[in-house]
């Protein structure tokens, strides 16, 4: 996958969905971008030279050592030494996924040519993604205030030969990388470059990034899976008739009703008699509590869109105006409660899935209980909601806002802090459970549509034939860990287009 970075660009949805699946992507950017960064740099110097004045971060100390005033020859050794000291991040690896936007996004954010930093940089840079080199980023350590500092510092190390790096899935010090001596590393920062690569919001909007693409990819699936529960347990049709939706217009709502509808055509289940007027809410309510989650999400990513489109340094240099700014833009606070916001939306995903699930294994409607031969002998799924249960409480647990919290920092100067990296960090750890509980429906649902008999919409059975060829239907008791994990592996790989996604999506460019 090759990526060129013009003059004028705008990341989609689209392009970020792609990103997450191609592991070797080529990034370049246009002559026309090289030549803004480097004319943007040539016009900094001539500023800073002219002004003989402090400018933050680029001839004076950082946070609250910002008075600080350094002379012109220990610039480079101001920038070198803001990198080093502000690798403190602690904890697990990020994982690549996260790495690798957080390097795509850096790039983006630096070709815009208000950081003012060399040509040299940016290369450094792509050279890392273009490689595949992927620097080791801990996990904890950002505030989401001043930028992803900590995440960021970690990420920047590899260009000074510093830190570790993953190259071909080994881990290894950056100075034992041969391909990055080879390729003119290490990197000798100028004036602002340490500053410019340090404040950004790069790690959160990476999480939130690769969060977004899954929860869309579990959304998806969750809506599919929620229709063959609903065939199995013999649910009623009229909750979802586009009369009943079209007066409470909400986007999301309708959406899911269509989707939904649309997979109960077509199936002979339809034309069974039902004696009960109604149906429990997690199976009536499925386009309301659904919708509701879509349109949150939605919300988040439109968030996101803006973000990833922005400049979040400091401070920023504006070539026109022949001015140098510093403002807040690394602060991270829209990330933070977009961020919570999304977990509680998709949380909900489990918190329905999870009833559905008991009310599969209750032995109603002509299901026998636990959704197997011979109950009592056997035990069928009755512990697979047991774990459903406790997937959703831990799940529930971490819904708890991150964004509400701050402690003051750096002395005082910094005394209000967005806590946005620990919110993408639980939202990703609710994404997790999530995709967990929705495998279980899976598999409940799966399990019950075996004591059903009639033909179902032919694109649910498509699904279901290629789930059950890892996971087939329960006769007898098994070790169930086996079929869940496997469960959970379809989940994660099943093929799902940016055209389907593109349904749900609702995006302002």
């Amino acid at each position: 996958m090759h990526l060129e970075i013009r003059e004028v660009h705008w990341i989609d949805f689209k392009q970020l969905y792609e990103f997450y699946f191609h592991k070797n992507v080529q990034i370049s950017l246009a002559p026309e971008v090289w030549h803004r960064i480097e004319t943007t740099r040539e016009q900094f110097e001539q500023v800073m030279f002219k002004i003989q004045s402090p400018v933050y971060g680029v001839n004076t100390g950082f946070g609250s050592l910002c008075n600080v005033k350094i002379s012109e020859d220990q610039l480079a050794d101001l920038q070198r030494n803001i990198v080093v000291s502000h690798a403190c991040g602690t904890g697990p690896y990020a994982g690549d996924e996260i790495v690798r936007y957080m390097l795509y996004l850096k790039i983006i954010s630096l070709a815009k040519g208000y950081s003012a930093v060399t040509s040299a940089t940016i290369r450094g840079l792509m050279t890392l993604l273009n490689h595949n080199v992927l620097p080791y980023v801990p996990k904890y350590g950002s505030l989401g205030a001043s930028g992803d500092l900590a995440p960021l510092a970690h990420l920047s190390l590899p260009l000074l030969l510093a830190g570790e790096v993953y190259e071909n899935t080994a881990k290894k010090r950056a100075s034992e990388c041969e391909l990055l001596k080879s390729a003119g590393f290490p990197i000798a920062l100028k004036s602002k470059e340490g500053l410019a690569l340090l404040n950004g919001t790069q790690y959160m909007s990476a999480g939130l990034t690769v969060a977004l693409v899954r929860a869309f990819r579990i959304f998806h699936l969750s809506a599919l899976i929620s229709a063959i529960s609903l065939e199995a347990f013999l649910a009623r049709r009229e909750p979802f008739d586009a009369l009943i939706h079209e007066v409470r217009p909400f986007r999301g709502q309708q959406k899911v009703a269509q989707f939904v509808q649309s997979l109960l055509n077509d199936s002979e289940f339809k034309y069974q008699e039902r004696s009960w007027v109604q149906d429990p809410y997690s199976f009536r309510c499925i386009p309301q509590v659904l919708g509701a989650t879509l349109d949150t999400l939605n919300y988040a990513l439109n968030l996101l869109l803006t973000e990833v489109n922005s400049v979040t340094d400091n401070p920023l240099f504006f070539c026109n105006e022949e001015v140098i700014l510093s403002g807040g833009n690394f602060h991270g606070q829209p990330l933070a409660y977009a961020a919570d916001f999304a977990a509680i939306a998709i949380h909900e995903l489990a918190n329905i899935a999870e009833r559905r699930i008991f009310i599969l294994l209750s032995g109603q409607r002509d299901l026998p209980p636990f959704l197997v031969m011979n109950p009592g002998l056997n035990s069928g799924l009755m512990i697979m909601q047991y774990s459903a249960a406790a997937l959703v409480s831990a799940s529930r647990q971490l819904c708890t806002p991150a964004s509400v919290d701050s402690i003051v920092s750096s002395n005082g100067q910094e005394d209000h802090v967005s806590m946005g990296a620990n919110a993408v960090n639980k939202l990703l750890e609710v994404v997790d459970l999530v995709e967990r509980v929705i495998a279980m429906e899976l598999i409940a649902a799966s399990q019950a549509l075996v004591f059903r008999k009639g033909k179902i919409n032919q694109h649910l059975e498509d699904f279901l034939s290629l789930f059950r060829d890892g996971v087939p239907p329960i006769e007898n008791d098994r070790e169930l860990s086996i079929d869940l994990q496997r469960a959970v592996d379809f989940i994660k790989t099943y093929p799902i287009s940016f055209e389907h996604i593109q349904y749900w999506i609702s995006q302002n460019e």
